[in-house]
């Protein structure tokens, strides 16, 4: 068995906890705390040393797609959802009736919406794209400044 380690990446937004093992990522989380926690050990997966360095190309505007492991802990449904936010596109936003039609399912948009809350990938998938089909930022588990932080931030970069 892997075992499961952690590194925080200080954000121009807040501190970041990445965990996983040497397969992949398993979550990119907001964390509130001012301070990194967890930093790099010996010990450290390199997996995890990667996506530290590519969220630090991202928030320097010179990353738009990630190419990280990830390991999706979810329904077939969530899944489905959770690769659809992988299509959108770097500086553009889909709402979550656009992705439920592109999951095949016009009709699962609360559920779409529900999952995209349940995301543990932040960024990397990026559930900051999905907006209210009236152009609105609705709910972001990081807290909707960060969302409207990332938007902006990426428009700057595209």
């Amino acid at each position: 068995m892997n075992t499961m380690h952690k590194l925080d990446y200080v954000s121009p937004i807040g501190v970041i906890e990445i965990t996983g093992n040497a397969d992949g990522i398993y979550s990119i989380m907001f964390v509130e705390r001012s301070n990194p926690q967890y930093l790099r050990e010996n010990e450290t997966p390199s997996v995890l040393l990667t996506c530290h360095f590519q969220l630090d190309e991202y928030f320097s505007g010179m990353r738009q797609e990630f190419t990280i492991p990830y390991i999706l802990d979810g329904t077939l449904f969530q899944k489905s959802v959770w690769h659809a936010l992988t299509e959108v596109p770097y500086a553009q936003t889909r709402s979550y009736k656009e992705i439920a039609a592109s999951i095949g399912n016009e009709k699962a948009v609360r559920a779409v919406g529900m999952t995209n809350g349940k995301n543990k990938i932040s960024i990397v998938i990026p559930c900051h794209r999905v907006i209210g089909s009236d152009g609105k930022l609705t709910g972001y588990a990081g807290g909707l400044w960060r969302k409207k932080w990332l938007l902006q931030h990426e428009e700057k970069f595209k």
